[in-house]
């Protein structure tokens, strides 16, 4: 193993119930490279920026809307996304709550969500359906999905915005007081794998991180971060794609 060492970082936004998964991903990379990966997994987005901030952070999986940033003015790369696992998201109210549909999403509302930017926008988009926009809601964020569950459970919150994958990762219980107004259908938008382009392993890091759906370990490691068919590579075109249909977004 080389002297070298590399520092990761996980966007905060999983489900906790991944959390052993990127330990277990860290280890296995580490075996199968040779490299040294200090494995950082902050718990918010603020601790996420101050990570990369201050410290040389040299493999990121970002969502799609700090990837932009990091790919445009910190000197990362795309190389990696998981297959089939596109970013989307849902709008929820409590099951109990008056409002059953999205053009019933009063002017004023409270919206809670975790501080997580490309979930805000694909739901601020999906709100111009019903002439809302982010002037129009009162916005309450949360730690964490959790947090802003159960502020719309306890009528703290009219609505919350959720990435997809961690609403329907919620408890049956959580789930049984939520009721959904609408689940985006994107595609196109994923988390992605960075890495700074001064990291002299990234090839090793890269070839070692497509081959993991090559084995029963690697298969394993998957299965625990949800990647159930593995990661695909991403070339420069590919993510340029993706920067832009964030652009249109934002537009």
């Amino acid at each position: 193993m080389t002297d070298k060492a590399y520092n990761m970082l996980i966007a905060p936004d999983f489900s906790p119930e991944r959390f052993a998964g990127w330990h277990m991903f860290n280890t296995l990379l580490q075996k199968r490279t040779g490299l040294k990966m200090h494995l950082n997994m902050p718990s918010s987005h603020k601790e996420q920026e101050d990570l990369v901030s201050s410290s040389d952070v040299h493999v990121i999986y970002a969502n799609p809307f700090d990837a932009a940033d990091l790919i445009r003015t910190h000197g990362y790369r795309a190389v990696a996304r998981p297959i089939n696992k596109s970013d989307e998201m849902v709008i929820a109210t409590a099951a109990n709550s008056d409002i059953t549909a999205l053009d019933m999403l009063p002017k004023g509302a409270q919206i809670a969500m975790a501080d997580n930017r490309d979930v805000k926008l694909i739901g601020l988009r999906l709100l111009e359906a019903v002439d809302l926009t982010e002037d129009d809601l009162v916005w309450d964020v949360t730690d964490t999905y959790q947090a802003a569950a159960r502020k719309i459970i306890k009528g703290e919150a009219q609505a919350g915005f959720f990435l997809a994958e961690i609403y329907h990762g919620l408890s049956r219980l959580t789930k049984m007081q939520l009721q959904v107004l609408i689940e985006s259908d994107i595609a196109d938008i994923s988390h992605v794998m960075l890495v700074k382009g001064n990291c002299e392993d990234a090839q090793a890091f890269t070839e070692t991180l497509l081959s993991f759906h090559n084995d029963a370990d690697g298969k394993a490691v998957l299965d625990e971060l949800g990647f159930n068919e593995g990661f695909e590579a991403m070339s420069e075109e590919d993510a340029e794609f993706m920067l832009d249909l964030m652009e249109t977004l934002l537009d």
